[in-house]
């Protein structure tokens, strides 16, 4: 198990895809012939379901898929796991998300995260969105973690745990390109003057990226590479100076 490091979220939370049920699930997932398969056999895009769910306002049942357009509340000790297109989801407990349709019902073009947590896989294709209270990233074939900080007045932490990401923070603007991990405050009031401000590496696992991106038949930036690289929030495989951040002031 990779380093992780904790705040506001609890160990249960970050070490779901440890359960039999979950890799049984995903086992299955990926044996069946992933998302192309499902929608030929007209089966659920749900690999994984736990607890309280509504979906549209209506309590969801296990067998249900989720659609984009669909909107997504989860209570506590909750959480779900989907597949739309080339994308692979991990909605945890206390979140609220819209999945906003692309080109076509089974391509995401935005989500909207109000509340709560999300790990997200993306395949390559056109730009798609993440957008919260006080953070939008447009997204390339990426790995990343996003957090709605409701304690903190919806700050929103946000990592881009490898590829290219743009990040918008009002006037704050960033191009993150990443190997390993390199996160982000948006922050609801000014912090010296800026709204877009580095931020340590916490509260997900490379494991959880690695599990999401199975789903779709990928791999991420440090399997590839075949070594893991220094989780301080920089996003290189090697140590770097704190300037090299590219949310620090030039």
């Amino acid at each position: 198990m990779t380093q992780h490091i904790l705040q506001g979220r609890s160990e249960a939370e970050v070490l779901w895809f440890h359960r039999r049920d979950t890799l049984k699930a995903a086992a299955a997932w990926v044996a069946m012939g992933g998302m192309p398969a499902a929608m030929a056999q007209q089966r659920s895009n749900v690999v994984d379901f736990v607890g309280d769910i509504l979906l549209n306002g209506r309590r969801m049942l296990p067998q249900q898929t989720v659609q984009t357009g669909d909107e997504i509340l989860t209570g506590p000790a909750s959480r779900l796991v989907f597949v739309i297109g080339n994308a692979a989801f991990h909605v945890r407990q206390n979140s609220r998300l819209t999945v906003e349709r692309g080109s076509t019902i089974n391509t995401v073009s935005l989500l909207r995260l109000l509340n709560g947590a999300l790990v997200s896989v993306f395949g390559r294709s056109r730009s798609r969105a993440i957008v919260t209270p006080t953070l939008t990233a447009g997204i390339r074939g990426t790995g990343v973690y996003t957090e709605v900080m409701a304690d903190q007045g919806g700050r929103t932490y946000f990592c881009n745990c490898y590829g290219l990401v743009n990040l918008v923070a009002g006037e704050n603007r960033a191009v993150s390109e990443a190997s390993y991990h390199q996160s982000f405050w948006g922050e609801v009031e000014p912090k010296n003057g800026r709204l877009l401000t580095p931020a340590n590496a916490i509260n997900h696992t490379d494991e959880e990226l690695e599990f999401l991106a199975g789903l779709i038949g990928q791999r991420t930036a440090w399997q590839i590479a075949g070594r893991t690289g220094v989780k301080d929030g920089r996003g290189y495989m090697d140590e770097q100076p704190p300037e090299a951040h590219p949310a620090m002031p030039r």
